[in-house]
């Protein structure tokens, strides 16, 4: 498998010959090469040839392979076993029958050159570009997007766990790095206290025993911090990383006024999108959707929907778990104009839902986001009653907006609310003071209300009207399929549950799992495989016609 870039290889005869009597009807692997060719050349990727040693491995095979590996959902080695021992991937890779492969440590040097400088899209445009010449793939139509969550492969801990693990990697990284330093500064205690990995059932029991447990841990941290800073220890000390994760996560969960220390309530805490919950992985972050909860990520998935080309992913978008979904919706759009893969129609939960998307969407992208657009949370909505804004007439010309007992606003003036722009208006004491339906009316101390400006306002109108009549419940139901796509994902190539450190690395892992995802539903497209229906369990089949569901 040594070379340099060179032109398609062309299958060797006997590999040939061997893999189509073993699969005289194909294989996924085989139907791969013959429906797509060489489907990552060495020219497109040869910037990701090994920088060191000669000759280098080829950079598209060990695509292909990478690819193959996460249609299956194999681990390294098994993936290297498979290029050595399995004649479907040596069709696939063009490869002799008495290629000996390669070891499976080249897998993970070939990821780590596809992550450094976020090469990993590369693939998954590429593989696009193949599918668009085969008239599968093309700009317009309907798209779909959906995200969910992403487990780092890290534990989950609570806050004892983090600070005594955070320490005991400390010391761990030191005791590898600076042996003999570590060795004249840790006190006795420390290898009873730091030699093992922290569990719960080891923690002491009790709130005030655990406050003191806490304090110890920290008063320990710090001693170390001060030791490592100082100006007789070795400057390059504090460039290890893993005590620049002591530092950050022991100014977020500590309070030090000289030699004084104290343990954080949970309330004092940094907000979630900041707090570090481990120190191995200083990207993952918890987060909670309804009632899971857990420490990761989160991928957004965009796929094609129409009836007459396989639905392939488009757009991979890999978050942290606390970017919500809405934070992305621009991001998805500016993916897929990049890929000439913009969609007419683009399908969407409530998440991906804002005001002034519904204005951006048409006019930046020429994109109609079709989406549930959340309904107003007022007191008056909730209760059905009462007068809220939409009761109210809004003058845009003049500036002004009228109550339904026919009272003016004082005032009209532009503001921002977190990242919106709104409207304020209010309306005088003297004519609200006394109106007899002022229970009724908002309850503001201002007596005042807040919409967005006009364009955006009646396209949130417009919205919530269209989303009450049956013509949108039809176009909308296209949105469903997307949770086979999450379960495809997961299913195949185990999308739950992050493989690598880090939110660069796990996104690498995302973008190999669509393009996996697009290979299998080329491969199905191309031999007929219908796409699977909604299942239905041998109970649910036995409701009576006349039930409802």
């Amino acid at each position: 498998m040594s070379l340099w870039p060179r032109k398609m290889r062309e299958i060797p005869e006997q590999t040939v010959r061997v893999a189509r009597a073993a699969f005289p009807r194909g294989c996924l692997a085989m139907r791969i090469r013959d429906g797509l060719g060489e489907v990552f050349a060495d020219a497109e990727l040869a910037d990701l040839f090994s920088s060191r040693g000669h000759p280098a491995l080829s950079p598209g095979r060990l695509g292909v392979v990478s690819v193959l590996q996460f249609t299956e959902n194999l681990t390294d080695r098994q993936a290297a076993d498979a290029v050595r021992a399995r004649v479907d991937w040596k069709y696939a890779l063009a490869m002799d029958l008495d290629d000996p492969g390669f070891d499976h440590s080249v897998l993970s040097e070939f990821r780590s050159r596809l992550a450094a400088d976020a090469q990993g899209e590369r693939l998954l445009d590429l593989l696009l570009e193949r599918l668009r010449a085969q008239g599968l793939l093309r700009s317009g139509g309907r798209a779909r997007t959906d995200s969910t969550r992403v487990l780092a492969a890290v534990r989950t801990l609570n806050r004892l766990e983090l600070i005594t693990e955070t320490l005991r990697a400390a010391l761990e990284a030191l005791a590898v790095a600076a042996p003999d330093w570590i060795t004249a500064l840790a006190p006795a205690e420390w290898y009873d206290r730091y030699e093992r990995r922290i569990d719960a059932f080891r923690l002491p029991v009790g709130d005030a025993a655990r406050q003191e447990y806490a304090l110890t841990v920290g008063a320990d941290g710090y001693l170390l911090l001060e030791a490592v800073w100082a100006p007789q220890a070795p400057p390059w000390l504090h460039e290890i990383p893993r005590l620049d994760a002591l530092r950050q996560i022991w100014i977020q969960h500590y309070l030090r006024d000289g030699t004084h220390i104290e343990w954080r309530k949970d309330k004092e805490l940094p907000p979630g999108r900041v707090l570090l919950r481990s120190p191995f992985d200083l990207e993952a972050r918890a987060s909670m959707k309804r009632q899971t909860r857990w420490t990761g990520y989160k991928v957004h998935l965009t796929e094609t929907c129409e009836p007459d080309a396989p639905h392939l992913l488009t757009s991979v978008i890999t978050t942290h778990s606390t970017t919500t979904d809405v934070e992305v919706t621009a991001e998805v759009h500016d993916t897929l104009r990049e890929r000439r893969a913009l969609p007419d129609v683009h399908l969407v939960d409530s998440g991906y839902t804002s005001a002034d998307l519904l204005v951006d969407s048409p006019l930046k992208y020429g994109v109609e986001l079709l989406g549930p657009v959340h309904l107003p949370t007022t007191r008056q909505a909730k209760e059905n009653k009462g007068f809220d804004l939409p009761n109210f007439t809004i003058d845009w010309e003049n500036k002004q907006v009228t109550c339904p007992r026919g009272a003016t606003s004082m005032r009209w003036p532009p503001s921002i609310r977190g990242v919106y722009h709104v409207i304020e208006t209010a309306f005088s004491a003297k004519d609200c003071g006394p109106c007899p339906v002022r229970r009724d009316c908002t309850n503001s101390p201002g007596r005042g209300m807040s919409f967005h400006p006009r364009p955006t306002h009646e396209a949130l109108l417009k919205a919530r009207a269209d989303q009450e009549t049956p013509e949108w419940h039809d176009r909308y139901q296209h949105r469903a399929g997307v949770e086979g796509t999450i379960s495809q994902s997961i299913q195949r190539s185990g999308m739950r549950r992050s493989r690598y450190i880090g939110l660069r690395k796990t996104h690498l892992q995302h973008v190999l799992t669509a393009c996996a995802v697009n290979l299998a539903r080329f491969d199905a497209w191309n031999t007929g495989i219908p796409l699977g229906a909604t299942r239905i369990s041998h109970f649910a089949r036995l409701r009576p016609t006349h039930m409802p569901v």
